[in-house]
């Protein structure tokens, strides 16, 4: 059986791993898995992330989770544009998350970006999600 949302499924995965209190969670790679988790990291929502062969010519992604004072530093993580409803935005009307303390990860032309450097290299795209 296939599934029907990756970057669903690996948002789940997190979201379940923080509840969990676990120190890192691995979920299937792909280059859109990889490109959020790289926003992820820079925007200081996970603490590292690094792929490893599963043979078979398959990959992993081992995201390593990041607390303080014991509990998860992502308070809520969702998905907007859903396979059933995609969701795109222009520059002017990317939305802010909690008046900036949240981000909006936004997949452009220039790559996947969360939405205060998407404002900044002035594009719009694909709104991925929201975390906060």
């Amino acid at each position: 059986m296939s599934m029907s949302d990756p970057l669903g499924d690996m948002l789940t995965r997190i979201r379940n791993g923080q509840q969990a209190a676990m120190r890192s969670i691995l979920c299937p790679w792909s280059k859109n898995r990889e490109a959020v988790c790289k926003v992820l990291k820079d925007e200081g929502y996970v603490r590292s992330f690094k792929t490893e062969e599963a043979g078979a010519g398959k990959k992993n992604l081992i995201i390593d989770l990041k607390y303080d004072e014991g509990r998860g530093v992502i308070r809520q993580i969702r998905r907007v544009s859903k396979p059933g409803r995609r969701v795109y935005s222009k520059v002017g009307d990317l939305p802010r998350s909690y008046n900036g303390l949240g981000i909006y990860i936004v997949s452009t032309p220039h790559g996947v970006l969360a939405d205060h450097q998407a404002r900044a290299e002035n594009v719009g795209g694909e709104v991925l999600c929201q975390v906060f």
